[in-house]
C-alpha cells in the first residue's frame, strides 16, 4: 500500500529544488521519495540495533533473576575486551 505525503513549502525554496533535482537528472517528487526511504531505511537499522540491544539487557536481568549471572572483576572485564578487540583487529588485518 502506498502513501501520499504532501507539505507547503515556499515558491522559491520549491523552484530551486527542482531546478536542482533536474540538474541530476531527477523531479522533485523523486528526490523526496528517495530521501524519505533513506530515512525509513536508517530508522530501520536503528530499530534492529535497538531490538538486539534489550534482548541482550533482557537475557542479562534473566540470568541475573535466576542466579545464574558471573560476575567479573574489573581487570577480568578489561582483559576480555582486550582480547574481543585483539580478535577483532586480527580479523580486519587479515583482509
Amino acid at each position: 500500500m502506498e502513501s501520499r505525503i504532501q507539505f507547503r513549502i515556499g515558491n522559491e525554496t520549491k523552484q530551486l529544488a527542482q531546478k536542482a533535482a533536474e540538474a541530476k537528472g531527477t523531479t522533485l517528487s523523486e528526490a523526496c521519495r528517495q530521501l524519505a526511504e533513506q530515512l525509513a531505511a536508517e530508522q530501520r537499522i536503528t530499530e534492529e540495533h535497538e531490538n538486539w540491544l534489550k534482548g541482550k539487557v533482557d537475557a542479562a536481568f534473566a540470568r541475573l533473576h535466576e542466579g545464574s549471572a558471573v560476575y567479573l572483576s574489573e581487570s577480568q572485564a578489561e582483559q576480555r575486551m582486550d582480547d574481543v578487540k585483539a580478535k577483532v583487529r586480527a580479523r580486519y588485518a587479515a583482509k
